[in-house]
């Protein structure tokens, strides 16, 4: 019962995580197409982007925890990139500048859902295989 617990906490985790990362996209359409002044946008994707890092490193714990050590792995990149960016203060978005790096900001976080939508699909076949391994029994 605490195995379908912990898989439900995490599939919910990476769907958190890539709601975040459509919104953060979503903020950068917006400003692209002049829906919303730079300032409003940087705000509110540095709002989000520490819930982004944070639900990423919960996802990667609960899979560590639950002995899933492939999902573990698959994760671990993403997390150490998060760590990286978080230690050289490159996380957040600078309003000054965030029309000269908008390209660059919105390549980053598509590469990062397109990366999280890979470990989903291979959730899911994880969920289904063992659920039909303990079915069979």
């Amino acid at each position: 019962m605490e195995s379908l617990f912990l898989w439900l906490l995490s599939f919910f985790t990476l769907l958190f995580v890539m709601a975040i990362l459509g919104y953060q996209m979503m903020c950068l359409t917006d400003l692209e197409l002049d829906n919303i002044n730079a300032y409003d946008s940087a705000r509110r994707i540095n709002k989000s982007v520490m819930l982004e890092m944070i639900g990423q490193a919960v996802a990667c714990f609960l899979f560590l925890v639950s002995g899933r050590w492939f999902m573990f792995l698959l994760s671990l990149p993403y997390l150490c990139y998060n760590f990286k960016l978080y230690r050289m203060r490159k996380h957040l978005v600078d309003v000054t500048e965030i029309y000269n790096h908008l390209e660059h900001e919105r390549n980053r976080r598509l590469i990062k859902f397109g990366y999280m939508c890979i470990i989903v699909v291979l959730f899911l076949f994880w969920v289904i295989w063992s659920v039909a391994e303990n079915f069979e029994r």
